[in-house]
């Protein structure tokens, strides 16, 4: 029995006008019997996530202060979506459910994962679905990830051939308590019962129609991408690019599972599919992405290659200051570590003065305020000159590059530029490269 696992994101289940549309596009294709929901998400710009109402909540339950406002916005809301729903009383028992929770000091977990689990159990009423409550069957380490055994437990749970309506976001943890993903992880949730169930497809319904090869806040109206591999995407999403929860890929990518990203609100829009493997046509370039706020430590030491251990030594300063480093470029008898301005904080000094007395290297200089850009695409590696044209591109757009890194796979290059260099930097590089998807 061939099964598609459909996962919905909060702006799809906001109200009740869009819980209707995702009603018809489960109806549509009789191979969608498992639906994944998120927790209602904004209906318009002044509205509140439903799930940020939940944590403000519980930080004031926590703080013995008046949570009446917040809790008063949760529950009418919900009440108001049954109703609208043709299926009034369905959020009754679960919202009060809530309320003694919060009188009781649950666990900001357990809180924030009524949002989900309120809106499943709407919608699996208005659907005449099985509710599933994974609190019994998806478990969640230490790390945040997802256990194995919940796989066996999923599928074991969703046998039948029957619909199913899944929340979101939480499972059951270590302790045997409620645990949530980080945020967005509904997104990991649908790939987790997509496995489970061995799905044909993992569908991951949403409010744009896919991903776009650029930042569309940088480049005006950038292309779709079509199809993209899950190993380009996660180079793409570790620069910025967040239609999907990075970590929702692996449970699916470990089994070859596609995955189609696709747009709620207009689903005879194409979308973008995720896959294990891709013809790489005729374009050598699949999509552009960067992220500002970058630091740069630039170590200089005459016969640094001869000293062995120093890149070691420089890595075990930052790691016993509890700081992560992103990429490191050297040279012969120089390196650099490019930190997130998240991780150094105001750890900079402290750390610029125990390079200087262990390591008495020769000059050690910051460059700060940087961005980094990845030009990403499996075909680079197969097609002669690629490099050349994107410095080139850069280079007409009076772009100075700082920083230069590729991998031996060519599966990605990264430059460094100043931060008033990125948006010029990005439109270079997409304008490049642009008219191949345009000709394909």
């Amino acid at each position: 029995m061939e099964r598609v696992v459909c996962k919905f994101c909060g702006t799809s289940v906001a109200d009740a006008g869009q819980v209707r549309r995702v009603m018809a596009i489960v109806r549509s294709d009789p191979r969608r019997r498992a639906v994944v929901v998120s927790a209602p998400g904004k209906r318009d710009s002044h509205d509140r996530k439903i799930t940020d109402l939940l944590f403000l909540c519980h930080q004031l339950a926590g703080s013995q202060l008046d949570f009446a406002e917040p809790f008063g916005l949760i529950a009418s809301r919900f009440h108001e979506l049954a109703e609208q729903l043709g299926v009034a009383g369905a959020a009754d028992e679960a919202v009060e459910e809530l309320r003694a929770g919060l009188d009781g000091g649950e666990s900001a977990d357990w809180v924030a994962s009524r949002g989900e689990h309120i809106s499943a159990r709407v919608i699996a009423a208005a659907m005449g679905a099985t509710f599933i409550e994974t609190a019994s069957l998806l478990g969640i380490d230490s790390q945040g990830r997802p256990t194995h055994e919940s796989y066996e437990r999923l599928a074991t749970a969703m046998a039948r051939d029957a619909l199913y309506v899944i929340p979101g976001y939480y499972g059951r943890g270590p302790n045997g308590r409620v645990k949530v993903f980080s945020r967005g992880g509904s997104d990991i949730t649908g790939a987790v019962v997509a496995r489970a169930l061995a799905a044909e497809v993992y569908e991951n319904w949403t409010d744009v129609s896919g991903f776009m090869m650029a930042d569309p806040r940088v480049v005006e109206r950038p292309l779709p991408m079509r199809e993209v591999t899950y190993a380009e995407l996660r180079e793409l999403a570790y620069m910025g690019a967040s239609v999907l929860h990075d970590e929702a890929i692996f449970p699916v990518r470990e089994v070859g599972i596609p995955i189609h990203i696709k747009n709620t609100n207009a689903p005879d829009e194409p979308g973008t599919q995720i896959v294990p493997h891709r013809a790489l046509g005729e374009a050598p370039v699949v999509g552009i992405a960067g992220r500002v706020g970058f630091t740069v430590i630039h170590v200089s030491k005459a016969l640094m290659n001869r000293e062995l251990g120093f890149g070691r030594r420089v890595l075990g300063i930052l790691e016993t200051h509890g700081i992560n480093f992103e990429h490191m470029p050297s040279g012969i008898d120089t390196m650099s570590v490019v930190i997130s301005e998240d991780e150094l904080v105001d750890r900079l000094e402290v750390v610029l003065e125990e390079i200087q007395r262990t390591l008495v290297p020769d000059q050690v200089q910051v460059f700060e305020d940087m961005a980094l850009i990845t030009t990403v695409g499996l075909g680079m590696d197969h097609r002669v000159g690629v490099a050349s044209r994107l410095f080139g591109s850069l280079a007409s757009g009076g772009v100075n590059v700082r920083m230069i890194s590729q991998g031996m796979a060519e599966q990605n290059i990264i430059v460094g530029v100043q931060r008033a260099d990125f948006e010029p930097a990005v439109r270079a590089i997409y304008e490049e490269f642009v008219h191949e998807h345009q000709a394909v």
